[in-house]
């Protein structure tokens, strides 16, 4: 296939960024989309001109690093993959393909289509984690959790935390990210001793670095590679309002003792 392609091209985070217009030739419909990039890269590096920055690691759909809007949807045409997991079968010969960064505030562009994702590590060390005591390792069975809230707790767990939620979403929000790293401990026990200080550190956090609030459209859901489901919203903002809640109740009413 012969490619048109427009990708936005940045020298640094403080340079202004326009698009820049490439041609691709002979293109296989095999290959990935990654390995198209490639190729395009190596036909720069031979002109000598500065190749594309767009970030990549696993390349198997597990990473979340290869983030790009793709003619206007987050890792592309398909549904529930990445962009190392898109194939060039997907566009036609002869196709301008439009390629950008996530565009959010709190997710500046450093360079081309690479964007500093460090809000999410933020947001994860507020408190998207649980407090154990080091030592030997608890039989598996010693706490019984319903398999039904197990599979859910997984099924959050699943999230890469790419940034396509933020990027689908047109009040850049990260409601769904955090929902669901909140849902992954809120629905098993070891979760329970922290549940009101971990939502409310990382929704406090969340809104602190800048991200919108949910436009209630489904947009993440629908783009996110990992079919994160938003119930898990629906769940947070209950875990939200019970701790706040519950932060209000004087002790000796929740029966803590004077």
């Amino acid at each position: 296939m012969d490619l048109t392609l427009k990708i936005w091209r940045q020298k640094n985070a403080t340079s202004k960024g326009k698009f820049v217009t490439y041609k691709v030739n002979g293109i296989s419909p095999n290959s990935s989309f990654l390995e198209m990039m490639d190729i395009l890269n190596e036909s720069l590096v031979v002109k000598g001109e500065d190749p594309v920055a767009f970030d990549h690691d696993c390349r198997e759909g597990i990473c979340g690093a290869c983030s790009m809007y793709i003619n206007g949807r987050p890792h592309g045409p398909d549904k529930a993959i990445t962009t190392c997991q898109l194939h060039m079968r997907r566009f036609k010969d002869g196709d301008t393909i439009v390629i950008e960064p996530w565009r959010a505030r709190p997710f500046p562009v450093l360079k081309d289509l690479i964007v500093d994702r460090t809000a999410f590590d933020k947001i994860i060390q507020a408190g998207g984690y649980i407090s154990v005591n080091t030592g030997g390792i608890p039989d598996a069975n010693a706490i019984p959790i319903p398999r039904a809230n197990a599979e859910l707790s997984m099924d959050a767990a699943a999230c890469i935390g790419c940034g396509a939620c933020v990027a689908a979403c047109k009040n850049a929000s990260a409601m769904l990210f955090v929902s669901a790293k909140v849902s992954q401990f809120a629905l098993l026990p070891q979760g329970k001793p922290e549940a009101a200080e971990r939502v409310q550190a990382m929704v406090a956090e969340m809104d602190r670095l800048g991200f919108g609030n949910c436009t209630n459209t489904g947009a993440c859901e629908a783009e996110c590679p990992k079919e994160i489901s938003i119930s898990n919203i629906a769940r947070m903002n209950r875990e939200f309002l019970s701790a706040k809640i519950g932060s209000q109740i004087p002790k000796e009413q929740a029966g803590g003792g004077a």
